[in-house]
């Protein structure tokens, strides 16, 4: 009798430890390690930026390669989401609008990045282009995660203002150049914020 008794009280314990909040930690162990996934991606991305910008730039030639190059944003590139935002306002967002503001932004920079890739002139410039596609794919999939382990709905709808019909590409080389570097120059921020 005392050993189906045991037996009893063992199951019983055991089914029921899913329920005790202190011993079933597996939703917040996810989110956490969805979370540092993500924070060690960016951080990863934005090392790996830093070679491919000197080797696309490099690739673009003069004036983009010179350190202290700085010319106006156009408004061609307002098209490229801006990382440029109040520091009081985005810490007073909510962390499902920053993490949808950052899923938004990533997933319209990937697609930019990818009509670079299809452009770029030599082979190692294109593998470290597409190489680097992945990786942010990887870091819009991994802010996906994040927002579905917290019980975010993933945003919907367009990820910015999207070029009107018939919109030209760049009219000359040089505001190509000049979209390409803007385009750079904001991914950087995006990943250092």
């Amino acid at each position: 009798g005392d050993s189906w008794g045991i037996f009893t009280f063992l199951c019983a314990a055991l089914c029921n430890l899913p329920a005790l909040p202190a011993l079933n930690c597996t939703e917040e162990l996810g989110a956490g390690q969805s979370i540092q996934k993500t924070y060690d991606l960016t951080r990863y991305l934005e090392h790996q930026l830093r070679t491919l910008a000197g080797t696309y730039l490099n690739y673009l030639g003069p004036p983009f390669n010179e350190p202290d190059f700085n010319p106006p944003r156009l408004a061609r590139a307002e098209r490229v989401p801006s990382a440029t935002v109040d520091l009081d306002l985005w810490r007073g967002l909510t962390d499902n609008a920053r993490l949808a503001a950052n899923y938004r932004a990533y997933s319209r920079l990937l697609c930019y990045l990818r009509a670079l890739d299809g452009q770029a002139g030599t082979a190692e410039l294109r593998h470290r282009l597409g190489h680097f596609c992945s990786s942010l794919q990887g870091l819009v999939l991994s802010i996906a995660g994040v927002m579905s382990s917290l019980g975010y709905p993933l945003p919907t709808g367009p990820a910015g203002p999207p070029a009107p019909p018939g919109t030209p590409v760049a009219p000359n080389d040089f505001l190509k150049k000049m979209d390409d570097f803007w385009l750079l120059k904001e991914l950087q921020t995006w990943l250092w914020r």
